[in-house]
C-alpha cells in the first residue's frame, strides 16, 4: 500500500473542494487502511507529487496554500483559464432565471414558496440554476412552519451585474412604463375616438 501512497494522497487533494491539511490527509489514510501513518511519511507522498507535477507536460500543480494542499493552474494558463471564466460569466441568463434572481434579491431573504406565489410558477429550475452559478446561496431557515429554506444573493450576483452593494440596485420608482400601454380595448376605443373627430 506504501507503494501508492502518493496516489491516495494525490485522489484526496484532488477530491477537497478547498486547500486539505497535512493533519486531515493523514487522518483519512489511518482511518481507512487501519494503520499509523507519520507526518513525514504523508509529506515525502506530496513532495513526490509536486516533483511529478512539476513536468512541463502539467498545466497544473500540487500548492501549499491557506493551510493545506490543492491543485492549482500553473501561471503560464492563467490567460487562458481567464478568458473560460469570463466567457461563462457573460452567459446570458434565462427570463425565467432572471425573474427569480430579481425578486431574490429585492426581497431577500425569501423562501422558494414565497418566490413561487410571487412569480406564480415554479421556480425550482431557475433556482437551481442559480445556485449552480453561484450567483444566489442558501442564507438560512425561516421560523414559519416546515422550516423552509432561505434565499439571498451573493458576491458573485453584485460582481455579475458591477454593483457595490444592494443599494446600488435601482428603486421601483426609477422603472418607467413604457410610452404605449393599455388594453386592445382600450386602442380600440382610442382609434374610434380619433375617427369621430375626423
Amino acid at each position: 500500500m506504501m507503494e501508492f501512497l502518493p496516489q491516495h494522497v494525490e485522489s484526496l487533494i484532488f477530491a477537497a473542494p478547498q486547500p486539505i491539511a497535512l493533519e486531515d490527509i493523514r487522518g483519512v489514510l489511518e482511518e481507512t487502511f487501519g494503520l499509523a501513518f507519520t507526518n513525514d511519511s504523508v509529506l515525502q507522498a506530496i513532495e513526490e507529487l509536486k516533483r511529478r507535477y512539476d513536468h512541463a507536460r502539467h498545466s497544473f500543480e500540487v500548492v501549499e496554500i491557506a493551510g493545506g494542499y490543492q491543485f492549482m493552474s500553473k501561471g503560464a494558463y492563467h490567460q487562458t483559464i481567464g478568458t473560460h471564466l469570463r466567457q461563462q460569466s457573460t452567459k446570458k441568463l434565462s427570463r425565467s432565471a432572471l425573474e427569480t434572481l430579481s425578486i431574490i434579491a429585492y426581497r431577500q431573504p425569501v423562501t422558494r414558496s414565497e418566490l413561487e406565489k410571487i412569480r406564480g410558477v415554479s421556480c425550482d429550475y431557475a433556482l437551481q440554476k442559480l445556485l449552480e452559478k453561484e450567483l444566489v446561496t442558501i442564507t438560512g431557515r425561516a421560523e414559519s412552519v416546515g422550516k423552509p429554506l432561505l434565499y439571498g444573493v451573493t458576491d458573485r450576483f453584485m460582481d455579475y451585474f458591477g454593483i457595490r452593494s444592494l443599494t446600488d440596485l435601482p428603486q421601483p420608482k426609477e422603472f418607467k412604463l413604457p410610452e404605449s400601454i393599455g388594453t386592445p380595448d382600450d386602442i380600440l376605443v382610442d382609434a374610434a375616438q380619433a375617427t369621430d373627430g375626423q
